[in-house]
C-alpha cells in the first residue's frame, strides 16, 4: 500500500475517503496521487474551445478547491501529488492507476444510499468491476481506518484464492484479525461436513492462516455477510470481484435494501486474478 489513488469531487464523503487514505500511507510510509476529473460539456471539453472563458472559468474553480483541499490538517506529513485533468471520471482514475502503477484505490459512496448507489450504475460500481488493484469504499466519517477484525466473505471457489491472499496482505497490513466467511443458504445447502470439507480444499494450496473460518447459516448470502460482521463486530468487509461479473454474485436483485443501505462499514474488494 505505497501507492494509493484517492479519487475527489470535493464532497464530503470524498473528504471521507481521503482521510482513511492518509492514514493508511503515513502508516506504511505511502504516497497519495489525488486526482479530480473535471467532466467538462462536451462543447468545453475538444481542444478547439478549451481557453473559452466557460471553460476556464470551470478549471480555476476546481483548482482552487483543490489546492484548499491540499492545505487540510490531516494531510500534514503525507507525501501527496496529483491535479485537477479534464475527461470521464472512471477512465480517469484507470488511467491514473496504470500511469503510476498503485497499489490500491480509495473512493468515498454517498449518504444513506451510497452502498446502493456502489454497486447500481455509479463509477464507483464501474471502478470496483475494472480494477486489478484492491478498492477500499468508504461510507462514513472516519479518522482513520482502525480496523481489528476484517470479515472476507468468499463462495469458497478454489479460483479465488488470488483474492484470498490478496486480503491476508491486507489484514497484516493493518495488523487486524482475518475472519473468513462461508454463508450457507437454504438454496445452496451444504452440510456440516460437506462445508468443513469444501473449506478445507480452498485453504489446502494456500499460506493464509485467518484468526477462524467460520460456516453461517443465514436466509441470503447478503445477510449472512452482514449479519455474521454485526455479531462479531467487524470493522471491515471484504469480498473477490470477477472482473464484468463484478460483485454481483453477492448483491443482487434479491438483496435487502435495508440491510446494505444502512450498513456504516467501509468495503473492500479484490479482483480475481
Amino acid at each position: 500500500m505505497k501507492k494509493i489513488i484517492v479519487p475527489t469531487d470535493f464532497s464530503i464523503q470524498a473528504e471521507n475517503a481521503l482521510r482513511v487514505a492518509a492514514d493508511i500511507a503515513r502508516e506504511n510510509n505511502g504516497e497519495l496521487f489525488l486526482l479530480h476529473q473535471l467532466d467538462l460539456p462536451l462543447h468545453l471539453a475538444n481542444t478547439a474551445s478549451s481557453n473559452l472563458p466557460e471553460a476556464l472559468f470551470f478549471m480555476k474553480l476546481a483548482k482552487k478547491k483543490f489546492d484548499d483541499l491540499l492545505k487540510a490538517d490531516f494531510l500534514h506529513d503525507v507525501i501527496i501529488h496529483g491535479d485537477v485533468e479534464t475527461g470521464a471520471a472512471f477512465s480517469g482514475i484507470m488511467d491514473t492507476v496504470k500511469r503510476h502503477k498503485a497499489d490500491l484505490i480509495v473512493m468515498g459512496s454517498h449518504g444513506a444510499e451510497g452502498m446502493r448507489n456502489l454497486f447500481i450504475g455509479s463509477n464507483a460500481e464501474k471502478v470496483v468491476r475494472s480494477s486489478e488493484i484492491p478498492v477500499l469504499v468508504v461510507k462514513d466519517r472516519k479518522n482513520r481506518l482502525d480496523v481489528n477484525d476484517f470479515v472476507f466473505a468468499t463462495d469458497l471457489d478454489p479460483n479465488s484464492t488470488s483474492a484470498l491472499k490478496e486480503a491476508d496482505a491486507f489484514a497484516k497490513n493493518t495488523n487486524c484479525n482475518l475472519h473468513l466467511l462461508y454463508v450457507n443458504t437454504p438454496s445452496n445447502f451444504l452440510s456440516t461436513r460437506e462445508a468443513e470439507a469444501k473449506v478445507s480444499e480452498y485453504l489446502k494450496n494456500v499460506n493464509v492462516k485467518p484468526a477462524e473460518y467460520i460456516i453461517y447459516n443465514d436466509s441470503s448470502i447478503e445477510e449472512g455477510v452482514f449479519n455474521y460482521t454485526k455479531d462479531v463486530k467487524g470493522d471491515l468487509i471484504g469480498m473477490a470481484t470477477h472482473g464484468r461479473r463484478g460483485l454481483s454474485h453477492f448483491f443482487n436483485g434479491s438483496v435487502s435494501e435495508d440491510v446494505v443501505n444502512h450498513s456504516s462499514l467501509p468495503v473492500i474488494t479484490f479482483r480475481i486474478k
